[in-house]
């Protein structure tokens, strides 16, 4: 996923930069998430787990917003309206809304191109789901029996992908930030999501650009594990007089003309103007 630069201060929520952007957490809104599917019907419900609903024009893509749960984001395919999910995605509450934009942005590009490309079968390669993570550097770690495990390069996420443990759970998990149920970040595939859809979600982890938000509100342990910058930058600091002794205390010498210290002689003056002859 291409970056780009961050936004000017005057438009940015936040007072600092969070680098990486998966250690961002959760601002408590998912405008990101729903931007590129803004021009889908939205449905605000007064009951059920989801307080909004987001659908594609046909209901075959949903995505839920449960606004104060864990599992805060439930996202679906189905072959029809009224047909039970193909797949499903959900996302936890702390995971940046940023990270679930790359997975709507590709279910809206499915959708408009007309192909059912977010209906299609995995790969039965697990390395196509994780392409990009292992293309930034990401490397494989210690995992149990028919799982895979890789680990970014600062150990602070990682993905999961069961390949044929029945007993454990099934599907790929893409994580962020310390296990613990205020800091971890999780994204868990069903078994039958398409491969590019988990790829193009896990490509928004490997993007350097950073994201804002309000230092106050960011998770202590997700700060010390994170970069901030701020969004305005400080000002230079007022120069103190003892900074500026140091300049005004060395001044180039004053020329005091060419007569020696020794002698009491004066310096001629200059010449007058002769004067014209007075007639009498």
């Amino acid at each position: 996923m291409p970056s780009s630069a961050p936004q000017s201060a005057a438009t940015v929520d936040g007072d600092v930069y969070v680098t990486p952007r998966y250690l961002a957490g959760s601002p408590g809104y998912g405008d990101a998430g729903f931007a590129p599917v803004k021009h889908w019907p939205h449905h605000h419900l007064d009951e059920g787990p989801h307080q909004l609903v987001v659908t594609s024009p046909d209901h075959r893509i949903r995505i839920g917003w449960a606004g104060d749960d864990y599992d805060l984001w439930t996202i679906s395919a189905a072959p029809d309206a009224v047909s039970g999910p193909q797949w499903t995605a959900i996302v936890n509450q702390n995971t940046p809304p940023e990270l679930v934009a790359a997975l709507t942005t590709a279910l809206a590009r499915d959708w408009a191109d007309g192909q059912d490309r977010f209906l299609a079968a995995p790969s039965a390669y697990w390395a196509d789901s994780v392409a990009p993570l292992v293309a930034a550097g990401w490397q494989r770690t210690g995992a149990e029996v028919g799982t895979v495990e890789l680990a970014a390069p600062d150990g602070n996420a990682g993905v999961y992908i069961n390949r044929s443990r029945r007993d454990l759970p099934d599907g790929t998990e893409l994580w962020a930030g310390p296990p613990s149920w205020g800091t971890r970040a999780e994204i868990t595939f069903s078994p039958r999501t398409p491969s590019h859809i988990i790829a193009a979600t896990a490509e928004a982890f490997t993007d350097t650009t950073p994201v804002a938000r309000w230092q106050q509100g960011l998770d202590r342990q997700l700060g010390a594990l994170a970069q901030l910058t701020p969004v305005v930058p400080p000002r230079p600091p007022v120069p103190t007089p003892r900074d500026l002794r140091p300049r005004i205390g060395v001044r180039p010498p004053v020329a005091v003309g060419s007569v020696p210290r020794w002698s009491t002689a004066t310096a001629p003056s200059a010449a007058l103007p002769a004067r014209g002859a007075v007639r009498r």
